[in-house]
């Protein structure tokens, strides 16, 4: 078997992809770097949308309803968020970390601050 970076014979167990641990750990730093860059944009709308919910709740509110058009005027990307929900009712809940937002009616959103709950390590 041959290593995936330089192409050398490979010497000990079977199984073993790399040569050595300069060639293990060259993979695995461009792997990183690969992934950084992919991910790096899509965190920053994620962090701007959070962002812009937290402008609007500010710290002490639980939840409101806003109109859709305010949060499009401060370029809120409705489509992107961490996960979703669906509650009895079917409607579905599109969060943002500890924030969630759902479309009320046509014209209106209605935000939720979902309290964190910090785990102890």
């Amino acid at each position: 078997m041959t290593c995936k970076i330089c192409s050398k014979l490979i010497v000990g167990r079977k199984g073993k992809l790399f040569c050595s641990v300069k060639c293990k750990n060259y993979y695995h730093v461009n792997l990183r770097k690969a992934t950084a860059i992919v991910v790096k944009d899509l965190d920053e709308i994620l962090h701007r949308n959070r962002s812009i919910l937290l402008e609007i709740m500010g710290k002490n509110k639980l939840q409101c309803k806003i109109d859709r058009v305010i949060l499009e005027k401060k370029k809120f990307r409705f489509k992107y968020n961490t996960h979703q929900h669906i509650n009895s009712q079917g409607k579905i809940y599109y969060y943002l970390y500890d924030f969630a937002w759902m479309e009320f009616s046509n014209d209106e959103i209605l935000i939720v601050k979902r309290p964190l709950i910090l785990k102890n390590k």
